[in-house]
């Protein structure tokens, strides 16, 4: 192939992809002074707030109580600068170009920082109550310590529960970066509009999924390849999917489901149920209830 050739082919293939009309639906345009979200710094934005609410456990482990109080302010100020970055970037991001308002969108940056950490003494509360439930309901678990360390679910918990905040706050994108990237680590997807009650645990956790419009109550169990999931999705007139309608399960407080159990649509599993393996369920399950595979001729205990 002649070097002209390659030249005119490369020229060509550039103009096509250069077309206004080839692009325009994959296209965002920059906002000048703004970068796009950085997962690297909502990375550090997600160490930083577990190291403020379990302070020892992650970020600096050689943290002493005489100084305490000095880590927590510093880490919480690098915080708040960092968060402040990506919220107006995200915020930004969502914004129309063309009537974008730089010192509103500031503003409202700011606001929604300070109200983030101010939410965090409850934070670390409710995420207690996850540790414990961890902690008591696993009988491997040899201490608390263990669970911080070797855990998935505290993981993926703590990060379900910062993305879950920020959304609440009105924070574009970033929550749901956040919820992937703990997906991405532990194989846990939790989507941060789920409402999820205290005392939650997820045993082993690999493949488990909540969807947006899930809610769990208090002393909800999960296992290992869980979906609490859509059943089907009403259509607009022009056959798209009607979006934020409910269409995830609630569950009540004191629930377990086990291993590979599959709860699709917006059905209500009662207080004190329990969801066997391998089971699909797309109906109610009253208080109390239990949901087990029916036993076979061939299926028989011994």
């Amino acid at each position: 192939m002649s070097q002209k050739y390659t030249e005119e082919v490369f020229l060509k293939v550039v103009d096509e992809l250069s077309d206004y009309d080839s692009f325009k639906d994959v296209y965002h345009q920059h906002v000048p002074g703004v970068s796009f979200p950085s997962n690297e710094r909502l990375k550090e934005i997600v160490n930083l707030t577990r190291s403020i609410l379990f302070p020892g456990y992650f970020g600096n482990s050689e943290v002493e109580m005489i100084t305490i109080k000095y880590h927590i302010g510093c880490q919480l100020e690098k915080l708040s600068n960092l968060l402040y970055v990506q919220v107006l970037a995200g915020l930004c991001f969502d914004a129309d170009n063309e009537s974008i308002d730089m010192c509103k969108l500031k503003a409202k940056s700011q606001q929604i920082v300070n109200d983030f950490v101010c939410e965090l003494p409850k934070l670390r509360e409710l995420l207690i109550t996850d540790v414990e439930a961890a902690y008591i309901g696993d009988p491997a678990a040899k201490s608390r310590a263990e669970i911080f360390l070797c855990y998935p679910a505290v993981r993926t918990i703590s990060s379900y529960r910062i993305a879950h905040q920020l959304l609440v706050l009105g924070v574009p994108y970033i929550p749901r970066m956040i919820s992937e990237m703990a997906h991405s680590e532990t194989g846990i997807d939790i989507h941060p509009g789920a409402k999820i009650g205290s005392y939650f645990t997820i045993d082993h956790g690999t493949g488990v999924v909540v969807g947006e419009t899930a809610i769990l109550g208090n002393h909800v169990k999960l296992y290992q390849g869980v979906t609490l999931g859509a059943k089907s999705f009403q259509l607009d007139e022009n056959g798209n999917p009607i979006k934020d309608l409910p269409r995830h399960p609630i569950i009540k407080d004191n629930v377990v489901v086990y291993a590979n159990a599959t709860i699709l649509g917006r059905i209500t599993i009662g207080e004190g149920a329990v969801i066997g393996g391998n089971v699909w369920v797309t109906h109610d399950v009253l208080d109390g209830g239990k949901v087990v595979q029916q036993k076979t001729a061939e299926n028989k205990p011994i």
